[in-house]
Formats: structure tokens, C-alpha cells, sequence
């Protein structure tokens, strides 16, 4: 893993998230394709709270290698997240991912390559032992990636719907 090209994925992902998401209308904001889909603001909010998680949660692995890692879908701060989406302006979840976008690099540029072979075990029984290399492509990097995706996809979505 090329730390570099993992920082600017990361970082080039959550900008195609806040230009996409600047001149979205209320209404396409709070859309959901379908019940069991996030809404574009529920999509902002979790990746407001869960990158940051994700952040702390390698900076703990780099301090104490060999720890358990990850959580649950059903974890708490990732469901007040979501809940809170309805109280949360735009402009102040594009403002935070902004910040985000700095702290990827604060967090991540440090990281050696010996560092990234550390291998810890996850809570989830569907992930096992893994390295660090594993938490930062699948859970930082390829999380902002496919979430940029669905953003793109809802938009598609409500067009076609409208």
C-alpha cells in the first residue's frame, strides 16, 4: 500500500463529496431512494462521523499494535449520527468533512511500512485478524470511495424520479 496514493484517494473522494453536495436543493438533500437507503444529508453525516472514527481508531492500533479494532453497525455514535441528520445543516457537514480532509493526511502521512503490516484483531467476526493496511483501504479509502459513489447514484436517482 502506497500511503500517498491512499491519503489522495481518501482526500480526492471527500472533495468530489463537498462540490457534489454544495448545490443540492433541500429536497434532493432529504430524498431517499427507497426506505432502506440513505438520504445524500444521512450519507454526509455518516461520513462525518465515521471517518473520524476510523481515523481515531488507527491512531489507537499505531499506539497500542495488536489491540482489537472496528465496531458494529448497531454502535451507538454511528446511530446518533444518522438520527441527527435532520438537525444538521449542509453547510455545517460540508464544513466539518472539509477539516476531515486535512486530518486524513495529519493522521495517515506518518504511517511506515512496517506499520502497515501490524496486524490486530477485529471485533467483527467477519474481518479476523487483519493489518493495518487492511483498516485504512477498506474502512478509510475505499469507504470514502464507494460513498461518493452512492451520492452520485441518489442524485441520478431523484432525477430519473423527477
Amino acid at each position: 500500500m502506497n500511503m500517498q496514493d491512499a491519503i489522495e484517494s481518501t482526500q480526492r473522494s471527500l472533495e468530489q463529496i463537498i462540490t457534489t453536495s454544495k448545490g443540492l436543493s433541500p429536497e434532493l438533500i432529504k430524498w431517499k431512494p427507497a426506505e432502506d437507503k440513505w438520504s445524500v444529508m444521512e450519507v454526509l453525516v455518516h461520513m462525518d462521523e465515521a471517518l473520524p472514527y476510523w481515523l481515531d481508531e488507527i491512531t489507537r492500533l499505531l499506539d497500542k499494535p495488536g489491540t482489537e479494532w472496528g465496531r458494529g453497525l448497531q454502535d451507538e455514535k454511528r446511530l446518533a449520527a444518522l438520527a441527527s441528520a435532520g438537525q444538521r445543516s449542509l453547510h455545517e457537514v460540508l464544513a466539518s468533512l472539509e477539516q476531515i480532509i486535512q486530518r486524513v493526511e495529519q493522521v495517515l502521512g506518518p504511517i511506515t511500512s512496517d506499520q502497515l503490516q501490524q496486524e490486530s484483531p477485529s471485533r467483527n467476526p467477519r474481518f479476523g485478524t487483519k493489518p493495518l493496511s487492511f483498516v485504512i483501504q477498506h474502512l478509510v479509502v475505499d469507504h470514502a470511495n464507494s460513498h461518493d459513489k452512492q451520492i452520485k447514484r441518489n442524485i441520478e436517482q431523484f432525477n430519473t424520479a423527477k
